[in-house]
């Protein structure tokens, strides 16, 4: 009886040792896998994607400040942090026509929203804030939304703004025409629409 007990043992001994063996070769890669990897293997992290960037019309020139209109929204919750960069935008002459909190936080340090007829406005206002992501939407007038960002702290100091009312504005090397995003968006909003269908 006891012999077979320590053959039983030796054999739950020699099972364990196997098994430790294996466990210890598949964390250590010496053992191939591919159904561990499967099961268990990291998703990768997608990569973040950013809108095209619209090129300021050719020649365009910076826009008078006192011809900018802004709404300046808070996309942080940092409670005042609108009016007091409102109140340093209208210092510069810029004219704020709205100071609210953003439907939802921004993580960047600024997003400027504007439209086909807002582009040279929001080049000459992120001219101010370095950083700043510059989208084009479907509006069809010259303001221009300033969200303001997780990253933001102030306006760039006014003697460090580089633009020279005489000079064009300077294109991003990789912006795209307006005239092709607004086509790209165009389509996007008619495939979008449904079809109405006629009543039988």
């Amino acid at each position: 009886m006891q012999e077979r007990q320590a053959v039983i043992f030796g054999i739950l001994l020699a099972a364990l040792a196997v098994i430790g063996l294996g466990a210890a070769a598949v964390y250590t890669n010496s053992i191939d896998l591919p159904f561990f990897k499967e099961q268990f293997a990291a998703a990768p992290t997608p990569t973040p994607t950013l809108d095209p960037v619209p090129c300021p019309p050719e020649g365009a020139l910076p826009v008078k400040y006192s011809k900018v209109k802004v709404n300046i929204y808070n996309g942080t919750s940092t409670a005042g942090l609108a009016g007091r960069t409102a109140d340093d935008v209208e210092g510069r002459g810029f004219k704020v026509a709205e100071t609210t909190n953003a439907p939802v936080t921004y993580a960047g340090v600024a997003r400027i929203n504007f439209g086909t007829k807002g582009v040279a406005a929001a080049y000459t206002l992120a001219a101010h804030v370095p950083g700043a992501e510059l989208q084009m939407d479907a509006r069809k007038n010259a303001t221009v939304d300033l969200t303001l960002g997780s990253d933001f702290t102030t306006l760039l100091e006014l003697d460090k703004v580089t633009l020279d009312p005489e000079k064009p504005l300077v294109a991003p090397a990789s912006c795209t025409p307006v005239e092709d995003l607004a086509k790209a968006q165009a389509s996007a909003k008619a495939s979008a629409s449904p079809k109405a269908t006629a009543k039988k």
